[in-house]
């Protein structure tokens, strides 16, 4: 066995009945004795998770600021796992499956929205206390943010920059850079259920920032129009708002607190701070999901 690692733990499913039995044997009481480590952590692995936690100070507030950020990061990699399955399930034609997708990364969210109340406790005096540890370090250097952003369509080539030296990590940004965002699958959806999408936003440079196309919000707004005739479709605009939603209170939750907690002060990693993140969470995802309203 690799040091540091556990072997892959032997599978057998169980059936209803042999679970039952097992119930049976133990009294409804858990079982306590095992060879070796626990299925749970054969499968969890707490032993690497949990061992990740190096506070460099002794502030009190420093384990809930490194905890709450590796939760955070976490959070982004099941948002960027949920968001390229919806992605994949509408290039697949199964809009039911990818409703169900969508549905659950909006749940993801509103748990990385309530994390932000963990760092919106600090004081300012208590982050003083260790924020020198986090040297030029900052939320925008997360790699899994930004395959997150990219997967939903906030394509941005010079992004990828600080990930240079890491060739596993830029590999996995350029793939999700070049690759179809969640948007493009959305629209290609509508194109094929008869809608006039331009071929040149079917067609177009994945790796460029998307423009917003009057066509495009022509197309939504006949959908948005007859719900009735474009059940599918209406059910999937409106899931897509509910992630972008939910995405701009998460920025704007984020500016919030380093307003809270900073104040005026520039960034750890180099911008502004919050005149940075006040530009930022301007930006909309799927903007002719927005605009139509405005027609409606």
């Amino acid at each position: 066995m690799t040091a540091g690692r556990y072997e892959r733990s032997a599978y057998r499913a169980q059936s209803d009945d042999e679970r039952a039995e097992k119930a049976r044997r133990t009294g409804g009481e858990p079982i306590l004795e095992f060879e070796g480590r626990t299925p749970f952590a054969a499968y969890v692995r707490p032993d690497v998770l949990l061992s990740l936690q190096e506070f460099r100070t002794k502030s009190a507030s420093e384990p809930a600021f490194l905890i709450g950020t590796q939760l955070m990061e976490l959070m982004f990699k099941l948002g960027h796992i949920e968001a390229s399955r919806a992605r994949d399930q509408l290039d697949a034609d199964d809009a039911d499956a990818a409703l169900r997708t969508l549905r659950r990364l909006r749940l993801v969210q509103g748990l990385m929205v309530g994390s932000w109340e963990l760092f919106g406790a600090l004081s300012p005096a208590e982050y003083r206390e260790f924020r020198d540890q986090l040297a030029g370090g900052s939320g925008f250097q997360s790699s899994a943010y930004r395959q997150w952003e990219f997967v939903l369509g906030n394509k941005n080539a010079a992004m990828i920059r600080p990930y240079e030296g890491d060739a596993g990590v830029y590999g996995d940004l350029v793939r999700d850079l070049i690759g179809p965002s969640l948007y493009d699958a959305a629209l290609g959806l509508l194109a094929r259920s008869g809608l006039a999408v331009p071929a040149d936003c079917l067609e177009r440079d994945r790796a460029a920032p998307y423009r917003p196309r009057a066509e495009v919000e022509q197309a939504w707004r006949q959908v948005y129009e007859d719900p009735v005739r474009h059940h599918t479709l209406h059910l999937l605009a409106e899931a897509l708002v509910d992630v972008a939603y939910e995405f701009g209170k998460w920025r704007a939750t984020h500016l919030l607190v380093v307003e809270r907690v900073l104040g005026g002060k520039p960034g750890t990693g180099g911008t502004s701070g919050v005149d940075w993140l006040r530009r930022a969470a301007e930006h909309r995802f799927f903007p002719e999901l927005w605009s139509v309203r405005s027609a409606l």
